[in-house]
């Protein structure tokens, strides 16, 4: 395991540009991080819950379960990534202050990974997927905090694309991995396989820098710990509008997305093998334009020196994405909404993520401050299943469609979308709100 040799100290802002292993390394990370959620989250997690609810007669439905495990599994991330990210800051270690948390967070994650694939029950699913959610996240944290620790801010595009890139792959793999093994254990177990041997790389080669050996951290103080996660919207604007937009869009593609599964079952009228099949195949045109277009744009973004036209526009192709698939429910309909989602997601990805390292209030708490950005990525995902879920029920009592199969219009999916669409255009708007950034 190697750290950086630089006389640089941990908290002085990076000047030259990383090696190409580091990066490589880095992005290597990320897509086994992103194929150990989003299998199960796109495709293991939908398919078990129906399992379970099967074999359960008299509980949960298979939507209500679904919601269940993921609104826990996503409280457990709401308060995990800044507690790990605040621990990372504050880690005394010869390897560098991210690297412990990066190993425990795949190790404890490849455990939780194997505890579901034998989860039976409502209640083992909940226990695996929130020892996943909370040993992730620790590993997320440290490998979120590298950028803004080793890359200088005009290659933080071009890094955030390579980046959003390996998360994009990371969740075609994952999806991948669960349509192509044989059972919902098997699933389970290749992934967290590939997530371990992905993840060594950088653990092997991560450049990390230790804490310099005079800087004096004051005793742990929790209720200290807790009100620092509270960053003034006062004192640090451009900080609290960041969040603000990020997490509009973020809640405006969780609730058209969670459901995306039963959308192809329900509304569209396909078997479960097929919609596993057709998740797979728009995940990768999904992915194929994201490829295409993040790192280009990401570079351009660098070269030029601005980000927020390029934020406010993906934001927008993100809701035109869900307006495509609230108004035309159809496969094409679909189809086309995958290539507008990638050309919007992977772009946002990638220059929001540099827009964001550039408001961070300080290098000492770089990991935690991601930490409270990342909640903007984590609380919609606890806000959103039971917005949509909401959604679906009132329109269901109201008498309109929800389950298709087979009807020219879901009035319910419909609903589900226009809102992801209202949200991601209010997101897009505030971001001009910025000053300090271009």
């Amino acid at each position: 395991m190697t750290t950086a040799t630089t006389s640089r100290s941990a908290f002085d802002e990076p000047v030259d540009a990383p090696p190409v292993r580091w990066t490589a390394s880095l992005v290597m990370l990320n897509l086994g991080l992103m194929a150990g959620w989003f299998g199960p989250i796109q495709v293991l997690l939908a398919q078990q819950a129906a399992r379970v609810a099967d074999a359960e007669p008299g509980g949960l439905s298979k939507e209500l379960l679904l919601s269940v495990v993921l609104f826990v599994g996503a409280m457990i991330s709401l308060l995990a990534n800044p507690v790990w990210g605040a621990f990372s800051d504050r880690t005394r270690s010869r390897l560098g202050r991210r690297v412990p948390w990066v190993i425990g967070g795949v190790l404890i994650g490849a455990v939780g990974l194997l505890l579901l694939s034998g989860a039976d029950s409502a209640a083992a699913m909940i226990l695996g997927w929130s020892l996943v959610q909370l040993a992730l996240n620790a590993a997320w944290a440290g490998g979120t905090a590298a950028v803004p620790d080793q890359v200088p801010v005009p290659q933080r595009g071009l890094i955030g694309g390579m980046i959003a890139i390996a998360g994009t792959v990371g969740v075609l793999l994952g999806i991948k991995i669960a349509e192509w093994t044989g059972s919902i254990a098997q699933g389970y177990v290749v992934i967290a396989v590939v997530m371990l041997v992905l993840s060594v790389p950088y653990v092997l080669g991560s450049r990390d820098i230790p804490l310099p050996s005079d800087h004096e951290l004051a005793p742990m103080d929790w209720k200290q710990l807790l009100r620092s996660f509270w960053v003034s919207p006062k004192e640090h604007p451009d900080f609290a509008w960041a969040w603000v937009t990020r997490f509009l869009v973020n809640l405006g593609n969780w609730i058209a997305l969670n459901y995306l599964f039963y959308y192809l079952t329900d509304g569209l009228g396909f078997t479960d093998d097929d919609a596993t099949a057709k998740l797979g195949l728009l995940v990768l045109i999904y992915g194929g334009t994201t490829v295409a277009t993040t790192v280009v744009v990401g570079a351009w973004s660098d070269r030029v020196g601005r980000r927020k036209i390029f934020v406010t526009c993906s934001g927008l192709l993100i809701g035109l994405s869900m307006l495509v698939l609230g108004t035309w429910q159809a496969w094409p309909g679909a189809l086309l909404a995958a290539v507008v989602l990638g050309a919007g997601f992977g772009v946002y990805q990638a220059v929001d993520f540099a827009l964001i390292t550039q408001v961070l209030p300080g290098a000492s708490d770089r990991a935690k401050d991601l930490g409270v950005i990342n909640i903007a990525s984590a609380l919609p995902q606890v806000i959103a299943p039971a917005v949509a879920g909401l959604i679906l029920v009132v329109v269901r009592a109201a008498g309109g469609s929800v389950a298709t199969q087979g009807e020219s219009f879901s009035v319910g999916y419909g609903v589900v979308y226009a809102v992801g669409f209202v949200l991601c255009v209010l997101g897009s708007v505030f971001v001009t709100r910025i000053r300090s950034v271009a």
